[in-house]
């Protein structure tokens, strides 16, 4: 086994000097040389296990309605979402430069020629300078992969792919519709393509041991992905998992923050240091949150985590198996 030492990741410029992880706001300025923000889209897609595909009723644990900024929604053109978008985030950030993150549901499940055009209309905006697109790892096809791979010559492209597990009992249990293989097909096609992959993980899902969470860092960390989202289960109205909830609270293991810092920690000590890790947790609205309720702003828990990894003098890929 090998495991990384710090200084040396330092000296290599994986990360910040100043850093004990590999950083998503790093990673944006050393790929743009300025902030970028990402500018959600809802284009109006399915899923293939919401249309009857392969299911109905979509994931478990999901009502996209937690996904979605207030300034987006199907019912506006993709360029007026994008407006409204610089409109929110411009007198905050004062930014000139946005990629277009389509967020709702499947962003790559449809006819390539209709897909392409939804995508062509938030390139010729001036202010975009590429895509981010969220999907599910059996909604990738070779055809719009040669298409992207096109435009990542003169774009920043992204695919994400929501894996939520490594597990195949999990993504049986939480109505997913796909398995771990295809997450792994799906990321080693994207990545010959040389376009970056995102993965989305959910720690605490229903019957994963600890050994369980920290084993899909080990997994994940083999795959060629460029960025990883970590998310905390959370019970939102109108997911199936709000009826489970409700008739059997027992049977969800909700982390505390303190708990959930602890997990997060140990989870980086096994991920590859060359993974940038853009999000620890999820943060639903208010009002559809039903449980944990920590009352911590996304900012707030990433300075905890900071302040763990340096009390327990630990970083990211400190026992990476190399």
């Amino acid at each position: 086994m090998s495991h990384i030492n710090r200084r040396d990741i330092a000296e290599k410029s994986l990360w910040a000097a100043n850093k004990r992880y590999n950083d998503y706001s790093n990673y944006i300025r050393r790929t743009f040389g300025d902030r970028v923000q990402k500018l959600s889209i809802n284009a109006g897609f399915t899923c293939p296990n919401r249309d009857g595909t392969k299911g109905i009723g979509g994931c478990s644990f999901c009502n996209n309605s937690t996904f979605n900024p207030a300034y987006c929604g199907p019912e506006f053109t993709i360029t007026e979402q994008l407006e409204r978008g610089i409109g929110f985030f411009k007198p905050k950030y004062k930014t000139m430069q946005y990629l277009a993150y389509f967020q709702a549901y499947s962003n790559t499940y449809g006819e390539t020629k209709d897909l392409i055009k939804k995508y062509k209309e938030a390139l010729d905006h001036p202010l975009v300078k590429g895509l981010v697109l969220g999907t599910r790892p059996d909604c990738i096809s070779d055809d719009l992969l040669q298409h992207l791979s096109e435009w990542k010559k003169e774009y920043y492209i992204s695919i994400e792919l929501g894996a939520e597990s490594t597990l195949e009992n999990t993504l049986l249990d939480i109505n997913r519709g796909h398995s771990y293989k295809e997450t792994v097909d799906a990321s080693l096609k994207i990545a010959k393509h040389k376009i970056p992959v995102g993965l989305h993980l959910i720690l605490g899902l229903p019957g994963e041991s600890r050994k369980d969470l920290l084993d899909h860092a080990t997994k994940v960390s083999q795959l060629p992905i460029s960025i990883l989202k970590l998310h905390q289960l959370q019970i939102v109205k109108g997911s199936e998992f709000a009826g489970r909830y409700e008739n059997n609270p027992d049977g969800f293991e909700l982390y505390t923050s303190e708990d959930f810092i602890e997990l997060v920690v140990d989870f980086m000590e096994r991920v590859n240091p060359n993974i940038v890790m853009e999000r620890f947790v999820s943060q639903a609205p208010a009002d559809l949150l039903i449980a944990p309720k920590w009352g911590l702003k996304n900012f707030e828990f990433v300075a905890k985590v900071e302040k763990r990894l340096k009390e327990r003098d630990t970083w990211q890929g400190r026992l990476y198996n190399s």
